[in-house]
Order: structure tokens, then sequence, then C-alpha cells
């Protein structure tokens, strides 16, 4: 490796060059380092050509990343390789064992006082959504060969959440391959996590019972209270149990922890599956459509949750959070390869489930 950076821009022109015809060179800023960026056309197939230019990169001491431009494909040499160190297990185990405290503390209240059985059963039952959903990422980027780090869990204390819990997730360490690698890896997770709380949500409702809203708000006259949203996904699965559309008709259902904690479940799969920014969701629409279309997508959704601020003003964070998110993002090793044939149909699907598990107005808080 040489210190003249017009020889090693010569060299990695050269190994360029073999798999594509290059009209330009450009210099791109990422940070402190500077990286060239070889503008052109590919005189193979995208993923041929990545694979081809890979190795003869890396032995310059730079990752290859091939990406869409208008007028042509640039292919950029960004200085470094990745060697992802390893991850922190007791860091995981840590906060999955605070997030078990947590949870059982949340899930044990109730009106007569700490109830340990609701407590284990509603944190049993939502731990393992969650699980579920992180194991469903994890095992699927370690068969794609990409390093991640293990499950992290979020634990919030009784005081300050209703579920006891904010959740989980797992970092990628390196460049994802291609678009149909981030689709396997975003979906998996939702996926995974659904899997487990369609039967958990069942079993839930079926141990929970219909009462008149005047009598639950009688039994409770001095206490704050709150009603879950329904998505289309919850509302079916009330009407399969209870055989009527709730709430309605002054009725509504009275959550037993374990349908607290499969709610939670369609709740959390519906956040990360809106199609924005570093969200599943937005890996899933930047897989089908690109990042040009995923970009604008993240800035529209971002004005409509603003919008949707005024029904519940919790979006306003989310639109925030996703205004924010939906500039940045880590690239891909292969941006150009569209999805083909089933892969697009699974991104589809994708955003099916979004739909049926997304719910316009998550909480309404009631006042004594």
């Amino acid at each position: 490796m040489t210190d003249r950076p017009d020889v090693m821009v010569e060299a990695l022109r050269t190994a360029a060059a073999t798999v594509m015809l290059i009209d330009s060179v450009e210099m791109s800023q990422r940070g402190s380092l500077v990286a060239p960026r070889f503008v052109g056309r590919l005189r193979v197939e995208a993923q041929v050509a990545h694979d081809a230019v890979e190795p003869r990169f890396r032995a310059l001491g730079y990752t290859a990343l091939l990406q869409e431009q208008r007028g042509g494909i640039a292919l950029e040499a960004m200085p470094g390789v990745f060697n992802p160190a390893p991850s922190r297990l007791w860091v995981a185990l840590l906060l999955f064992g605070l997030t078990v405290a947590s949870t059982i503390a949340v899930g044990g209240q109730d009106q007569a006082g700490f109830n340990l059985g609701y407590g284990l059963a509603y944190s049993a039952a939502l731990l393992s959504i969650l699980l579920a959903h992180e194991l469903g990422h994890y095992v699927v980027a370690r068969r794609a060969g990409v390093a991640v780090s293990y499950p992290f869990f979020i634990p919030l204390p009784p005081q300050i959440g209703i579920l006891g819990t904010m959740g989980a997730f797992i970092s990628i360490k390196e460049p994802v391959p291609n678009r149909r690698t981030l689709l396997a890896i975003a979906i998996a997770g939702p996926l995974a996590g659904l899997a487990v709380t369609v039967p958990v949500l069942l079993i839930g409702l079926s141990l929970s019972t219909v009462h008149s809203v005047a009598e639950m708000r009688q039994a409770m006259p001095d206490q704050a209270y709150f009603t879950e949203g329904n998505s289309l996904l919850y509302a079916a699965a009330k009407l399969l149990i209870f055989g009527k559309f709730l709430p309605g008709s002054g009725q509504d259902v009275f959550l037993h922890p374990v349908a607290m904690a499969g709610w939670a479940g369609l709740l959390v799969t519906g956040l990360n599956l809106i199609p924005a920014g570093q969200l599943d969701g937005g890996h899933i629409f930047f897989a089908l459509f690109g990042p040009r279309a995923a970009q604008a997508a993240s800035m529209i959704i971002a004005a409509l949750l603003l919008a949707m601020g005024f029904v519940w003003s919790g979006w306003f964070i989310w639109a925030i959070l996703v205004a924010m998110l939906g500039r940045a993002r880590a690239p891909l090793r292969n941006e150009v390869t569209p999805l083909q044939g089933p892969w697009r149909i699974l991104a589809v699907v994708g955003m099916i489930v979004f739909v049926l598990v997304f719910t316009p107005v998550p909480i309404t808080i009631g006042m004594p």
C-alpha cells in the first residue's frame, strides 16, 4: 500500500476499469476521509461487478460501494476495511435482566395490589415477542455473513412507561451486501415477532373479559386510565374472540396482562414497519424502491406523522426522529441490483403487514 494519493487512486481506477467503463473520477468526503468515486457504466451485472472488484479494493485497504448516480453508476472506494469488534455479551444479559424486572413490575400492577403471577405472565409474553423479533434479525444477518451485535433490551421503570420497556435493538456493524440481504434482515424481525404475537394475543384475549365502560370507570373513580388503540389486526382478533367490534355499544375488553403483551407486540411491530429512515419498514422500502425514493418517502412520512401529531401527540416525537434518521443511512455494498421475483413479493408482504398492524392512535389517556 502506497502513501501517494495519486498512485492509490490510479491503482483503484485500474481495478474499477475491469468491471466498468469509467466516464469520470470524483472525490467524495466521508467525515475526515476522502473517497474516490468512479462514475460510468458497468460492463457486467451489478452484483457480479461488485463481487469481482471487492477483493481487489480490499487488498488496497478500501471497501467497494456500488451506488446509483444520476447519469450512471458510481463505484466508490471507501477508505478502510471492516473488522467488527465482538459485542459484549454481559451487557446484553444485564439489560435483559433489568428488562425482565421492569416488565414484571409493570405487568404485576393490579387494583388489589401487586400480583406476581400477572407480572410473570406479562413479562414472559412480551419478552418472548421482542426476543423473537430481534432473533429474527440476528439469525438472518449472521446466516448472510453480516456482523451484528447481540440483542440489547431497554428497560423502562413503571413510573415512566406503561410497557416496562422501550423495546430492543441490534446494531449492524458493517455494510449490508445488497438490497436482497437488507430486505431479508429487515423483514425477518417483524415476521418472527408477529408469529409469536398472534398466538399470545389470542390466548390473552381468551383470558380477558368484556365489561361496560361505565362500570369500569365507576370501579376506578380516582385512577387515571388509558384505552389502547385499534389496528386492523387487533380489531379482527377481538371480533374473533368476542364476536363483536370493541370498543362499541358502551363496552370494551378489560385486558388480561398476556393480552396486553400481545397488543404491545402489534404496536411495536407497526412502529418498526413505518416505511421511513432506519426503521425496518424504511429498509424494506429502500430495498424495493431504491435510495432516492426511500429518502423522499422518509420526508413525506415525517410530514404525515407531524400532521398526525394533532390527533395523538406522540407522533410529534416520531416525526422528528424520522426526519433526522431519514437523512443519514448506512450504505450497502451494492445498492444497484434491484429486487426480483419472490423478493419483491416479500417486500410487498411487509408493507401489507404494516397496514394491518399500524395503530393510528396508540393510546388515549383518561383522567379521573
